[in-house]
C-alpha cells in the first residue's frame, strides 16, 4: 500500500505558507507547524520498480539472516513505496507502522538541535564543550560546532563497551561515563579530519541539555519532533525496554564455541536501554516518522539561519573513501544524498533524501549481525532504483542521477553472507 505525505495547507497562499515555514526557524513550536515539503505523487511507484525494491530488501534479509524489513522510498515525481517484509523469529507477520531504534539518524538530529539553539542564543558554535560539561578539561580546544561535525579528534565508545550490551542489557550508562571511553583514546588533531565518534555526540547532547536546562528528550521534541508531527519518535528514557509500544523485535547471531555463528538460535536483543545511545544514537522511530524527517532536513524545512552553511565543508568518511561520499553536519553525504546509517544490537537501520528531488528512502532489518556497512550498502541500492522510477501521470522526472548503479550495491551486499 502506498503511503502518502501531504503537505498541510491550512494558509490560503504559496506567500503566506512560505512565510509561516521561514518563520520557523528562530523558535521552538507549540505543535505540528504546516512544513513545506516537496509535493509528493499520490500514486504507488509502477509495479517494476517495487519489484526490484521488493527484491532488493529480501536479498539483503537474506544475507544479513534479518526475518524481517520495514522500509519506505519516496520519489515525489513518481509514488512511494512502504513495506513490511518477513517476520519476527516467532512467525509473527510485520506491520509497517512498527517502531525501531533509528541508529546513528540520532546524530543529525542532536546538530539540529545544536543549529536550533544558537538561532535562539542559548550557545555559540564556537563555545568549547568544556563551558558546559565538567570532567572533560582536556576538551578545551573542542568546539560544539566540532562535535556535530565529528572533528574533535575524539574516539569511540561502542568497539570498547558494546559486546556489555548483549551480555548485559539492563545496564544503564551516565552519558559522561560512556562518553568516557572514547574521550580515553588517543585522539586526532582537532578540526583537521573527521572521525566516527559517538563519544563526540553523547557530548554535545549533554552541553546542550546543560546550556538549555531541559533534559534531551525536550529538546527533541521542542525542535523537531512536534514541528514535523513526528508523533511516533521519542528519545525513550533510560529504562532498558523494548523500542516502543509495537516494536520490531531486533536479533543477534552469537558465536558457538568453535567460533561458528549460531545461526539456528538467534537472540533477542530488543531490550536495552537507550543510554547506550544517548544523542549519538538513542531515537526509537518508524520508518514514515524517519521519512518525513530525513527529507525535511535535507531540503532545509526547519533550517534556522546558522545553519546556512552547514554542508558546505564536508570531509571524506574515511581515508580513500571516494569522493562523492564525504560527511559533516551531523549526515552522511553519498552523492546527492544526505542522511546516516548504523546500527545498535538488533537493528540496521538507514535514511536518506535528496535535497533537490526530496527522494526519500528508509530501510531497518532486524539482525545486527552484519556490519553496518551492509545498511548503508542497501539504503543505496534503493535510492539508485529510485532515482529511475518514471513520472506519475500529469509529472515530470527529474534530471536526477547518483554516482553509482544498483547493481554495484546488490553485489557488494551478497558477499555478506553470514549465514549461507
Amino acid at each position: 500500500m502506498a503511503a502518502r505525505w501531504t503537505r498541510r495547507r491550512t494558509l490560503g497562499t504559496t506567500a503566506a505558507l512560505l512565510a509561516a515555514t521561514l518563520g520557523l526557524a528562530g523558535c521552538a513550536a507549540d505543535g505540528p507547524q504546516d512544513v513545506d515539503l516537496p509535493a509528493q505523487a499520490e500514486a504507488a511507484l509502477a509495479d517494476d520498480v517495487v519489484t526490484q525494491l521488493d527484491e532488493a530488501v529480501r536479498s539483503a534479509m537474506a544475507a544479513t539472516s534479518s526475518t524481517g524489513a520495514i522500509a519506505g522510498v519516496w520519489s515525489p515525481w513518481s509514488g512511494s513505496w512502504v513495506s513490511a517484509i518477513g517476520t519476527d523469529a516467532t512467525g509473527s507477520v510485520l506491520t509497517s507502522d512498527m517502531t525501531f531504534r533509528a541508529g546513528d539518524v540520532t546524530r543529525m538530529m542532536t546538530c539540529d538541535v545544536l543549529y536550533a539553539m544558537v538561532d535562539d542564543e542559548l550557545v555559540a558554535l564556537d563555545d568549547s564543550v568544556v563551558d558546559y560539561v565538567q570532567g572533560v578539561p582536556s576538551l578545551e580546544a573542542v568546539t560544539l560546532l566540532d562535535l556535530c561535525n565529528g572533528t574533535g579528534g575524539i574516539g569511540a565508545y561502542e568497539p570498547v563497551v558494546g559486546a556489555s550490551w548483549i551480555t548485559n542489557p539492563e545496564r544503564v550508562w551516565h552519558p559522561l561515563e560512556i562518553a568516557s571511553f572514547g574521550v580515553g583514546q588517543p585522539r586526532s588533531a582537532v578540526g583537521t579530519e573527521y572521525r566516527d565518534s559517538d563519544s563526540g555526540y553523547v557530548l554535545l547532547g549533554m552541553a546542550l541539555e546543560r546550556a538549555s536546562g531541559q533534559d534531551a528528550a525536550e529538546l527533541y521534541d521542542r525542535y523537531i519532533f512536534t514541528p514535523l508531527g513526528l508523533d511516533n519518535t521519542t528519545l525513550p528514557g533510560t529504562r532498558p525496554a523494548v523500542p516502543g509500544t509495537d516494536p520490531l523485535h531486533g536479533y543477534r547471531i552469537l558465536s558457538n564455541a568453535d567460533g561458528s555463528l549460531a545461526c539456528d538460535a538467534p537472540l533477542d536483543v530488543s531490550t536495552l536501554s537507550s543510554s547506550v545511545g544517548f544523542t549519538d544514537s538513542g531515537v526509537v522511530s518508524t520508518v514514515t516518522d524517519l521519512g518525513r524527517y530525513v527529507q525535511a532536513t535535507a531540503v532545509g524545512a526547519l533550517a534556522p539561519e546558522s545553519a546556512e552553511g552547514r554542508w558546505s565543508a564536508p570531509l571524506p568518511v574515511y581515508a580513500g573513501a571516494p569522493a562523492w561520499f564525504t560527511t559533516t553536519g551531523g549526515a552522511l553525504q553519498a552523492g546527492s544524498l544526505v542522511g546516516q546509517y548504523g546500527g545498535l544490537p538488533g537493528y540496521l537501520t538507514a535514511a536518506f533524501a535528496d535535497p533537490e528531488t526530496g527522494m526519500t528512502v528508509v530501510v531497518v532489518l532486524n539482525n545486527s549481525t552484519a556490519s553496518a556497512q551492509v545498511i548503508g550498502d542497501l539504503a543505496f541500492e534503493l535510492a539508485a532504483i529510485a532515482s529511475k522510477a518514471p513520472a506519475a501521470s500529469g509529472a515530470t522526472a527529474p534530471d536526477f542521477g547518483l554516482p553509482w548503479t544498483a547493481q554495484q550495491y546488490h553485489d557488494s551486499i551478497n558477499q555478506t553472507n553470514i549465514c549461507r
